[in-house]
């Protein structure tokens, strides 16, 4: 038997699969663990489609399911493409593995393998936009004393660097620290230098450094 088609491997394989989906979708598209999800895809449909287990449309069912991932990433939606991407991978890879009990079960292993990891890494993962919209944040919980819902007016005036894209919201490292802010409506790239301008609860707002001098200098 090959070693690819163990079963084993083929769980590690989707483990990591849907980890670096995980990954993407909470940090918006940093590239973090992208490449290796690529790979561990290239290598399970590519043993599969050798085997005879998969046709060419099972293959594209799966990568357009990434593409709506991609696409809610890129789009103000509401989350319905992700959750059809989703699906849309869940069924293909389901139909990879022969589309019966122990291919539910292989994938239910890999899924499990992927969010208890994925959840050891979460923290240090910057916040994309569309991880806001997927998951649910309880805005109370700021008496418990959860960092995210708490003032920081000790912000406003600090510089720090983009990590994620703002469209407008996202995450900015500030004094070695991602903070996720909301920019004043313009879309700001990675790697920008912003400056914050105003805390409002847990709302942080920032604007590119040097358009406050720019402003005063038009004045």
């Amino acid at each position: 038997m090959d070693v690819v088609t163990m079963p084993v491997v083929q769980t590690l394989l989707l483990a990591i699969m849907f980890l670096a989906v995980m990954v993407e979708i909470k940090t918006g598209g940093m590239g973090a663990g992208i490449l290796l999800g690529l790979v561990a895809a290239g290598i399970f449909w590519g043993s599969q489609y050798v085997r005879g287990m998969v046709d060419l449309y099972t293959i594209a069912m799966f990568f357009v399911g990434i593409l709506c991932v991609i696409v809610e990433m890129l789009l103000p939606t509401i989350g319905l493409l992700a959750g059809a991407g989703v699906a849309a991978m869940l069924y293909s890879v389901v139909l990879a593995l022969g589309g019966d009990v122990h291919a539910i079960t292989a994938m239910a292993a890999a899924f499990v393998l992927a969010i208890a990891v994925f959840a050891v890494i979460v923290k240090k993962l910057p916040s994309s936009h569309l991880w806001h919209k997927v998951v649910l944040h309880d805005q109370s919980t700021s008496k418990r004393g959860f960092v995210s819902a708490e003032e920081h007016p000790e912000l406003v005036g600090k510089v720090g660097v983009v990590q994620t894209e703002l469209r407008p919201s996202g995450s900015v490292l500030i004094d070695g620290k991602p903070v996720d802010v909301v920019s004043e409506g313009a879309f700001l790239p990675k790697g920008e230098s912003v400056r914050v301008v105003s805390v409002n609860g847990s709302r942080v707002v920032v604007r590119r450094a040097g358009e406050e001098e720019t402003r005063k200098d038009s004045r």
